[in-house]
Parts: C-alpha cells; sequence; structure tokens
C-alpha cells in the first residue's frame, strides 16, 4: 500500500472530521479513500462514455405540471431496455420521487437520465454510476440446479 501525504486548511479539516463522524468512519484514510474513489470514479464516467454501466436515477418531481408525467413514462417506455426496476414514492399531494435502476452502454445511459433530469418540472435529480464489465459464464447455482450460461455484471473497480 503506498502512503501520500497532504495538507489541508483547518477548515477543511473540520469539515472531514464531522463528515467522517457523521458517516461513521474510523479514521481518515477510510474516510479519504472512500471520497476519492468516488471522485475519480465520477471524473472517469464524465470523461469516459465508453463501455457498460448500471446507474441509480433518482429525481423529484411535480406530477401536477402540465403533460410531465406523460413525458416521463414516455421517456421510459421509450427506452425500456435500459430498465431493470423501478420505484415510485407520493411525497406529498404535488411531489413524487422515482428510483430507476438502469442498466445499459455508458453513454446511452446517461443521455437518457441527463433528459429526465433535465425535463421542467423535475427537480433533485442525480444519477450514479457503476462501471461494470458483463461476462457470460457457465456454472450451476445451487448443489443440484442445472448447469446453464448466464451473465454476469462484474463491478469495476
Amino acid at each position: 500500500m503506498e502512503r501520500v501525504t497532504i495538507s489541508m486548511s483547518d477548515e477543511f479539516a473540520a469539515e472531514l472530521s464531522a463528515f467522517m463522524e457523521s458517516a461513521g468512519y474510523a479514521n481518515r484514510s477510510e474516510a479519504l479513500r472512500d471520497l476519492a474513489r468516488l471522485g475519480l470514479q465520477h471524473a472517469r464516467l464524465t470523461s469516459d462514455s465508453s463501455g457498460e454501466c448500471f446507474a441509480t436515477l433518482s429525481y423529484v418531481f411535480n406530477h401536477h405540471t402540465r403533460e410531465l408525467p406523460k413525458r416521463l413514462t414516455g421517456a421510459h417506455h421509450d427506452h425500456h431496455h435500459l430498465h431493470v426496476a423501478t420505484m415510485h414514492v407520493h411525497l406529498d399531494h404535488e411531489n413524487c420521487l422515482e428510483v430507476a435502476v438502469l442498466r445499459g452502454k455508458t453513454e446511452v445511459v446517461r443521455d437518457f437520465a441527463m433528459g429526465v433530469i433535465a425535463e421542467r418540472g423535475v427537480t433533485h435529480g442525480q444519477v450514479s454510476f457503476i462501471p461494470v464489465s458483463l461476462e457470460t459464464e457457465l456454472h450451476r447455482h445451487g448443489d443440484d440446479g442445472p448447469t446453464a450460461k448466464h451473465l454476469h455484471a462484474h463491478p469495476k473497480e
């Protein structure tokens, strides 16, 4: 393991300590490793649109916004090949939260997610990517199950 030393302002150190305490980190190294991994993943997915991914798209929308539910439903149906699962939650009398788990080419998933987030009436939109490598593997599940080939998505580091 490589050791890296960084300097930070007192204010940044205090903010890091507060984050560590609220998230339950035992030490700075673990917290900074997770934050750096998240930042590097975000930078990689922002600049590199090749490859496959899983993603979560979460957003809040006002279902009274003119034609918005119809436009969102249309967008999701037009991209049904990306969808693994969707959860819909009623927050109050006007607002709904949707969380969609998506799978596909990173560029296609990103374009779809950004299009949904950009819709008028959608607020608090966020997409999170998990880069994966897809492999078809031949093996069995359980002691007496049949041997079968099926797709596995392995998260990339």
